[in-house]
């Protein structure tokens, strides 16, 4: 896309995702609007896998950002950073990506502010931001607001802006600014990262584990079965 100037967008989809697309109308609509959804949680794999898709492998979010770095140091593609916790962890994770891939073209970024969840963003809001990428020269930008949000931002802000490609990664940016540490490889492999997340940042994310899983699993199940009926 970037290569051929078209426009398109990414989510790398996690269980929670999925989720509150089921609650959720616009998400729903949002999601089903990427130009490609990828897999992020090993559970995703396992389903689809299960559903007939045996040669599905999980693209994480992190993964996909790094490679990509590393590509982009090298061709030189520039990239627009949306997201952080604040201005300072951005800044912090644009000092941490330079230190690691030498010659990384950054040139721009914005940490919005988080409003609750479905509070529509003001025309003036709308406008700068369009106006701040578009200028930048981005052909790339790394959204990471967390899902849904960055799903339901990337899916307004599509039609108005003309970098070629968006690609939202959830919780990249504190995993390579080094603000949260991620899990070892073996419980990513295993399923097992959501425990050591929530183990880190109990408070914060207590409800999307703890209540979110068990809905994933129950809703998967019924899929399945209908899935095996209808073979």
């Amino acid at each position: 896309m970037v290569g051929a100037g078209e426009r398109g967008w990414v989510t790398a989809a996690a269980v929670n995702l999925i989720v509150c697309a089921r609650d959720e109308p616009a998400t729903m609509r949002a999601a089903q609007g990427a130009t490609l959804a990828v897999p992020d949680g090993q559970p995703l794999v396992w389903g689809l896998r299960l559903l007939g898709h045996r040669s599905a492998t999980r693209v994480y979010g992190p993964d996909l950002m790094k490679l990509w770095c590393e590509r982009a140091a090298r061709s030189g593609t520039s990239a627009y950073l949306y997201g952080g916790r604040d201005d300072a962890a951005r800044k912090l994770l644009e000092e941490r990506l330079r230190e690691r891939f030498p010659g990384i073209r950054i040139v721009g970024g914005c940490s919005p502010s988080f409003k609750p969840l479905g509070t529509p963003m003001s025309e003036r809001e709308r406008e700068r931001i369009v106006a701040d990428i578009d200028s930048s020269g981005a052909q790339v930008v790394w959204v990471g607001t967390g899902q849904p949000r960055q799903e339901l931002w990337m899916s307004e802000m599509r039609p108005l802006l003309k970098v070629p490609l968006l690609v939202g990664v959830g919780a990249a940016f504190d995993f390579h600014a080094g603000l949260v540490s991620q899990a070892p490889a073996w419980m990513g492999r295993n399923g097992l990262e959501w425990a050591y997340r929530l183990w880190r940042e109990p408070r914060r994310l207590w409800r999307r584990y703890l209540l979110g899983n068990p809905r994933f699993v129950a809703a998967f199940t019924r899929q399945y079965l209908q899935y095996l009926r209808q073979r």
